[in-house]
């Protein structure tokens, strides 16, 4: 989700700059041509916004690693699934559209988990459940 992100914006960035020098060489500046570039350009910069502070954490995989007591949620209203886990020891959530199969074990229950972000904890890279009294391990991210 973050290179899709960081991609989007980028591509934003160069319609909006695009558009600018096309109406800048043919002399229209309609008001429905500089509202779509200001919009590509304030879009690509709120994207941009948003994943560059994160992208040399991404690059370098430095990544931080969250352990504790937790508990996963999972939220299926709407069109896409997305499961929520809540480490209980920092009050901290992080979202996976990656559902783990729980279904034996049930969602309720806590949970030990290792959840993987990066090192501002902006973006989530991957996650591993295991059993809380027991540590053994139920189930890694894809």
């Amino acid at each position: 989700m973050y290179y899709a992100m960081l991609i989007l914006g980028l591509v934003l960035l160069l319609i909006g700059v695009f558009r600018f020098i096309c109406m800048y060489k043919e002399k229209e500046f309609t008001i429905f041509n500089t509202f779509k570039a200001l919009l590509s350009l304030i879009l690509s910069g709120l994207l941009l916004v948003i994943t560059l502070p994160s992208l040399k954490y991404m690059i370098f995989k430095e990544y931080d690693v969250v352990k504790g007591s937790c508990t996963i949620e999972i939220d299926s209203s709407g069109r896409s699934s997305e499961a929520a886990f809540k480490i209980l020891d920092t009050n901290e959530v992080f979202y996976f559209r990656d559902i783990p199969e729980l279904d034996s074990y049930g969602r309720a229950v806590p949970y030990y988990c290792e959840v993987t972000v990066t090192k501002d904890h902006e973006f989530e890279v991957g996650y591993k459940i295991f059993d809380a009294k027991s540590r053994e391990i139920i189930q890694t991210s894809k």
